[in-house]
């Protein structure tokens, strides 16, 4: 065994020792799921996070929203829609107002996952259905804990 020191670092090599055994607990400490590898700063997810928010309200879900309550107000105006005799037009206003806004919310999200990708967050393996610590086989599990060997 050898070991050298060069400034505040340590190294330490062992010549002769054999790798851990698949399964092992020394294993399982130096084992790193390849998914999380690449490093993405909090901020500039909070950053696209942010603008995806404000981008979708303002492009997508206020106009839609507004949109559809102006078609909703012209068809009852115009006699196609009846309004309600106890509370009036207010309810199929509201409905087509909420409607409008997940409409327009959902229809970002296209533009929303690929702002995320040009960060450096892929979709695929790692995300979806089957994705974390809960799951059995998925890309963070090693090879001998999938085939039920651990």
């Amino acid at each position: 065994m050898t070991s050298e020191t060069s400034g505040q670092t340590i190294t330490v090599t062992a010549e002769g020792v054999k790798p851990p055994a698949p399964g092992s607990v020394a294993e399982k400490e130096n084992w790193k799921c390849p998914v999380s590898e690449a490093h993405i700063h909090r901020e500039d997810v909070r950053k696209i996070w942010k603008e995806c928010q404000e981008e979708s309200f303002w492009y997508r879900a206020l106009p839609l929203s507004l949109g559809s309550m102006a078609v909703t107000g012209g068809l009852i105006y115009n006699g196609v829609w009846k309004a309600s005799k106890r509370f009036g037009p207010f309810p199929k206003l509201a409905v087509a107002g909420i409607l409008g806004y997940a409409v327009g919310k959902a229809s970002y999200v296209p533009t929303c996952r690929s702002k995320f990708q040009t960060l450096g967050l892929q979709e695929g393996p790692g995300f979806g259905p089957g994705f974390g610590p809960w799951s059995r086989g998925g890309p963070c599990t090693p090879e001998h804990e999938i085939d039920g060997k651990h």
